[in-house]
């Protein structure tokens, strides 16, 4: 259908959820809300996206649809999403100087994550990653030290690079959250490489995603996984119920992406930013993921569009 037409199914499933009632975290131990998306099938055409934890889960927005409007939508279960910060060992888990993205990185009471880039905070230079990453999900404090390597792989109190500077909170009203997002200020004498990247430095402007084509493909440098090659599935995806530490959290307007061969992230990889292959731009902050779904199995990955975490924490991205 025409990808007006798929928003408007979109917006009409969307309110068929909400008068089903909020999704709880202990309402999800029972039935998790579907995340709803587009699915792109050729220009300006896409199905409706439909991302379920398990296959019955899909059963309340497709009742009673025609026939016709069910040929339009693309259901995949994915199993549970995880915001993905577990350590495993791998290349970019040493202590590194001079700092560059993918490295190990974390708040001291955090496994470890992924440097994903590098960004100017109030004229300073600073590293940007996920809030899970540098904020322990909301329970650090402006100030609070950053490690790289992360404590998983043996980052210490000497290993201090930067202290967290901003982060956007995780919503406690019900509504949906749009990033999951922090960033921290490097201390003055640690030196950094912000262009060292497989291919080089991401010299592309980071685009609005209404300028982002579904089905572009992708790349991600991270922690666990190192350079990785995928491609966007989904975007404008809404309802994504992830599971963190501390309970779930639910985020509206994503970007689903899938590995071109096996998983394109895996735990550690949070905070990775997502680069364009065709000109290099960045367009993503890496947050969670599934462990399976997909089209060879290997799960999805989601991101917040990095123009929203740009401008939800009034940074500049610095390509080089």
């Amino acid at each position: 259908m025409h990808v007006d037409l798929a928003r408007e199914l979109k917006a009409h499933l969307s309110a068929r959820l909400a008068e089903a009632g909020p999704v709880s975290a202990s309402a999800l131990a029972g039935w998790a809300r579907p995340a709803l998306g587009l699915a792109p099938i050729g220009p300006g055409r896409a199905h409706l996206a439909i991302r379920v934890t398990a296959k019955d889960d899909a059963d309340l927005l497709l009742n009673g649809l025609d026939d016709a409007v069910l040929e339009e939508v693309d259901v995949r279960v994915i199993g549970a999403v995880r915001a993905l910060s577990s350590p495993t060992p791998g290349e970019l888990q040493r202590r590194t100087r001079p700092l560059h993205p993918g490295l190990s990185v974390a708040h001291s009471t955090v496994s470890a994550g992924t440097l994903g880039g590098f960004v100017r905070v109030d004229g300073r230079l600073g590293l940007l990653s996920n809030n899970h990453v540098l904020a322990a999900t909301d329970s650090a404090a402006v100030g609070d030290a950053v490690l790289q390597p992360g404590p998983a792989d043996g980052g210490r109190d000497a290993d201090r690079v930067a202290t967290l500077a901003a982060f956007v909170r995780f919503r406690e009203d019900g509504r949906a959250n749009l990033v999951d997002a922090a960033v921290a200020a490097l201390d003055p004498e640690v030196p950094v490489e912000p262009g060292r990247l497989p291919g080089g430095p991401l010299e592309g402007e980071v685009p609005a995603m209404d300028d982002v084509d579904p089905d572009e493909q992708v790349e991600k440098v991270g922690r666990t996984t190192a350079h990785t090659i995928g491609r966007i599935t989904a975007v404008e995806v809404d309802g994504v119920s992830v599971q963190y530490d501390r309970g779930v959290h639910v985020f509206d307007d994503q970007v689903e992406i899938e590995g071109l061969s096996g998983s394109f992230s895996d735990g550690g990889d949070s905070g990775s930013v997502i680069w364009r292959s065709s000109d290099r731009a960045p367009l993503g902050l890496l947050f969670a993921g599934s462990e399976t779904g997909g089209r060879n199995g290997g799960g999805v990955t989601f991101a917040n569009p990095l123009s929203t975490v740009l401008e939800l924490l009034e940074l500049q991205w610095v390509a080089s």
